[in-house]
């Protein structure tokens, strides 16, 4: 009887989840991929004049760095996110996750150039020696070498000519977030909370991808 009376009162509130999360998709097929991509520009070159303004600190280079490095592990936590989300709660975004993969490759570029022109000078000598012997550098540029073919596959094209392989080729998009991730937690000084929050949401993405399917 008990069992009933609670399959009675969940019985509501299931429907009331589906229309919130039907009305809430209904939005979010309006969004078109395109604004993923203009948002991504205006923030990068907002901060970029930001940077140019003296509006960043005593060193706007390194923060500016750090800024487009944060906000690609962001778009890779959101790229990460659209399969769970789907699969968990029914909200669908897959036909944003092309862009949003495709903005982690562009702030994770910034991040490099910032880094290559601006922190390095182009120290080409310097740049390799860090490389080898930083295990923070080491880690982010590894983390980028992955990130590179995924972007170049991001088409269309690249997924016919691909076939199934395509879909193998784009599972490195996992160690490029635990490298990320790991890259992200060592850069930072002071050991703030912020990179380990990623860092949790990371671990906890992954770890849902060994959760049983469920049908919405």
């Amino acid at each position: 009887m008990a069992s009933f009376r609670e399959a009675a009162m969940a019985a509501p509130a299931a429907e009331a989840w589906r229309r919130a999360v039907g009305a809430l998709n209904r939005v979010l097929r309006r969004l078109p991929p395109s604004g993923v991509y203009l948002l991504a520009f205006l923030l990068a070159a907002l901060w970029f004049w930001r940077a140019l303004q003296g509006a960043l600190g005593p060193d706007p280079a390194r923060a500016l760095e750090l800024q487009y490095g944060d906000w690609a592990l962001q778009a890779l936590i959101a790229t990460l996110s659209v399969t769970p989300l789907m699969r968990f709660a029914g909200i669908r975004l897959m036909h944003l996750r092309r862009a949003l993969g495709v903005t982690v490759f562009f702030f994770a570029l910034l991040h490099l150039l910032v880094w290559l022109f601006l922190d390095m000078q182009l120290l080409w000598a310097q740049i390799v020696s860090d490389i080898l012997k930083r295990p923070y550098i080491t880690l982010g540029m590894t983390a980028f070498v992955l990130l590179l073919p995924l972007w170049l596959t991001s088409n269309n094209a690249a997924i016919r000519r691909l076939g199934r392989g395509w879909r193998r080729l784009h599972r490195l998009v996992w160690p490029v977030a635990v490298l990320a991730a790991l890259h992200f937690v060592l850069v930072v000084k002071g050991w703030p909370l912020r990179p380990f929050v990623h860092a949790g949401l990371i671990g906890a993405l992954l770890a849902l991808r060994f959760v049983p399917r469920r049908r919405i």
